[in-house]
């Protein structure tokens, strides 16, 4: 997979099961939809993984404020958190499945990671589209992800408005702005030197850069071009939508709870952002135990409390 080095594709191979291992306890996040789909596997672009399930509330008249929530980035999946905070406060929710990191790597992309971040950007485009025949509010669209499915809605959050008016494709044409963004037991950065800042412990994001996470951090100087580009704590400035991150663990390590399983999923990573987010006028919340967030009780009511709020877009 890279340069044709054996050591490299185990190397990703081993860090790909482990990260999937890794997601087991998300599982009552995303727990069974209480209904089948309102829309099942509507296609947003010309790949087969570039789908999505919309589920629209049964009651009130609309048009409702929509939560659009990614899936996989190293294998691809939808996925949706419980439903039951969203739709009886008739709020829709759309479960996204993107091309993934290894689609970049097969098709030889600089930056695997820019398929899946161009695919979160359309999904917000191609929903503004067809609002109106979904009965959605196209001014009130929030993002979110856990774990993995966080970096796609962070980076549409921090990248300003990614709309190309002289676009031939009309979906291009419309903005890519959101009113806000949850981001749960969640790695923020690809940058390999800001992920060792915050817990040296921990190598995450290969083969975002197109290389082993050891490689990018070696060749750091020479990749940051392309993680200015793609990793949304580089892309924070004052004007991005509002930041909630929510994590289960506190700063100790839960007894129970596997070392590295902790380490990719601790609050360092929240509070880490959070800092550089407050340094570029950013608002943004880190919640977990023993630390609370004023105004929201968790990242739900965050997302509920700004979709309804008549002042935010």
């Amino acid at each position: 997979m890279i340069g044709n080095d054996g050591g490299h594709r185990l190397k990703i191979i081993l860090f790909m099961i482990c990260t999937t291992l890794l997601l087991a306890p998300l599982t009552a996040l995303h727990a069974a939809p209480p209904s089948a789909p309102t829309l099942a596997d509507v296609s947003y672009g010309p790949s087969p993984d570039q789908l999505m399930d919309v589920y629209v509330p049964t009651n009130g008249a609309g048009p409702f404020p929509v939560l659009i929530w990614y899936g996989g980035v190293w294998v691809a999946a939808k996925h949706v958190p419980d439903l039951n905070h969203f739709l009886p406060e008739q709020i829709a929710v759309i479960g996204v499945e993107t091309r993934t990191l290894n689609d970049g790597m097969a098709d030889k992309v600089a930056a695997p990671v820019s398929y899946l971040m161009n695919d979160a950007c359309r999904v917000v485009q191609f929903v503004r589209m067809n609002a109106a025949k979904w009965n959605l509010d196209p001014k009130r669209i929030a993002v979110g992800g856990s774990s993995q499915g966080a970096l796609p809605a962070l980076y549409v959050g921090c990248a300003g408005d990614r709309a190309d008016p002289k676009s031939s494709d009309p979906v291009e044409r419309l903005s890519t702005l959101i009113t806000c963004v949850a981001a749960h037991r969640c790695q923020p950065s690809i940058d390999p030197k800001r992920i060792h800042d915050w817990d040296p412990a921990v190598e995450w994001g290969a083969p975002a850069l197109g290389c082993s996470f050891k490689e990018s951090l070696k060749r750091r100087d020479e990749l940051l071009p392309m993680i200015q580009k793609w990793s949304p704590d580089h892309l924070l400035h004052k004007g991005a939508a509002p930041i909630y991150f929510e994590n289960n663990w506190g700063l100790t390590q839960p007894a129970a709870v596997k070392e590295m399983d902790y380490k990719v999923h601790s609050p360092v990573f929240a509070l880490g952002f959070q800092k550089l987010a407050q340094q570029a006028g950013v608002e943004c919340y880190a919640k977990f135990p023993d630390h609370p967030t004023n105004g929201y009780k968790d990242v739900w009511d965050f997302l509920v409390q700004e979709l309804k709020s008549p002042g935010r877009p």
